[in-house]
């Protein structure tokens, strides 16, 4: 049998479900932030992920008496933003296609020796990617899904999933080179 996650704002969960308004803004106010480093890694739009982590809060609040405590709420809630984030990139037309891995998994195989890259840098880059191949960079590297929970969520094959990853890993490779040879 499962044991369920005690979470640390249980006490805070409790109050919040019985519509007590001041636990749900303590609970905003200790995850916001995090959730909307999620949003905005998604959907690269300040405005777009306001708008998608208020969604989520309002949904996440209406149906807070359904959280079972089977994980900690700040992994409930982070599904529930990834969710909103996908359809909000549905609902902008996003498709994910199958790209032909050769082509990236042959231009990978130089690895080289890279100076020391500032993270914002980094982080800024990542924003300039195509929405599919960020997407699917974003869900794998920095949330840590794996690529079969990837389709699952995205409603794409596995191999799509992999090779979306390959070529925003290519891109972003391309890119910051690029960057630093002109640095130099």
């Amino acid at each position: 049998m499962g044991q369920k996650n005690t979470d640390i704002h249980k006490d805070l969960i409790i109050s919040a479900s019985k519509g007590n308004q001041q636990s749900m803004y303590r609970l905003y106010k200790l995850y916001v932030q995090a959730m909307y480093n999620t949003c905005i890694r998604m959907v690269s739009n300040q405005f777009d992920a306001e708008d998608i982590i208020q969604e989520s809060f309002i949904s996440a609040f209406n149906n807070l008496k359904k959280f079972r405590g089977d994980s900690s709420f700040g992994s409930w809630l982070k599904r529930i933003v990834i969710n909103k984030s996908i359809s909000f990139l549905r609902s902008q037309k996003l498709e994910f296609t199958e790209i032909d891995t050769m082509q990236i998994e042959s231009s990978n195989s130089e690895e080289s020796n890279f100076p020391e890259i500032d993270p914002a840098k980094v982080h800024e880059t990542i924003k300039t990617l195509p929405e599919k191949a960020r997407v699917v960079l974003n869900l794998y590297l920095l949330e840590g899904f794996r690529h079969k929970e990837i389709a699952d969520i995205l409603k794409i094959s596995e191999s799509t999933s992999k090779s979306q990853y390959l070529r925003a890993k290519k891109i972003l490779r391309d890119k910051l080179i690029k960057e630093i040879q002109y640095e130099i």
